[in-house]
């Protein structure tokens, strides 16, 4: 039986128990910044994110939904030389021409199809949809619900919102936010806040 110790403990962290529990792995404990109140596993705290060190038979898994801290855990545990994994939900349905990045949680629902590349790092939420020849990067978050349509690409550490829907062929650049419910039909550069039907920028 594979044990995980889970870095981060809260909502999101919630769903990736429940699946790697729903596969047979065994929930060895918790990191997270101080002990939780709300610990309904019933996990042991194993300290803080500086606390991690290489175990024997042990995976980590980056269990937040920021973006930016989600990468700073990354990051730190392939410093330290810690075994992570790519944690897929047994209903989601992805191509076998489609290429997952290591530290990935791929949620309930998802649908993946050909020739996809999801980066390191990446949360793909429950029920989105990732079309044909999409380019996802490193540390990106792709919110419940939301579409992203033929050739697709999103830069790293942005995030598309719940029900967003994004028109075939747009570039997406890093560090962008993509409000819920918007519908994005053009590029859009670096470090943006675009939200709407059309979508336009508001930051």
């Amino acid at each position: 039986m594979k044990k995980v110790a889970l870095i981060g403990y809260s909502g999101h962290a919630f769903v990736i128990a429940d699946t790697l529990l729903e596969q047979g792995f065994q929930l060895e404990g918790y990191y997270d910044l101080e002990v939780k109140q709300t610990n309904p596993y019933n996990l042991q705290y194993l300290g803080s994110d500086q606390d991690i060190k290489k175990s024997e038979g042990l995976l980590y898994f980056p269990s937040i939904g920021s973006n930016t801290i989600r990468k700073k855990i990354s990051l730190n545990i392939l410093e330290y030389n810690c075994s992570t994994l790519t944690i897929i939900h047994r209903s989601s349905i992805i191509s076998s021409h489609t290429q997952l990045g290591s530290g990935t949680f791929v949620s309930a629902g998802v649908l993946l199809n050909a020739f996809s590349r999801i980066g390191d790092g990446c949360i793909l939420n429950t029920g989105c949809i990732i079309e044909h020849e999409c380019t996802i990067a490193n540390f990106v978050h792709i919110a419940p619900g939301s579409v992203l349509l033929g050739n697709v690409c999103v830069g790293e550490s942005s995030l598309i919102g719940a029900n967003a829907v994004i028109k075939p062929g747009v570039i997406i650049g890093s560090n962008v936010t993509i409000g819920a419910g918007s519908v994005v039909l053009r590029d859009i550069p670096d470090g943006e806040t675009w939200a709407g039907n059309p979508a336009r920028k508001i930051k």
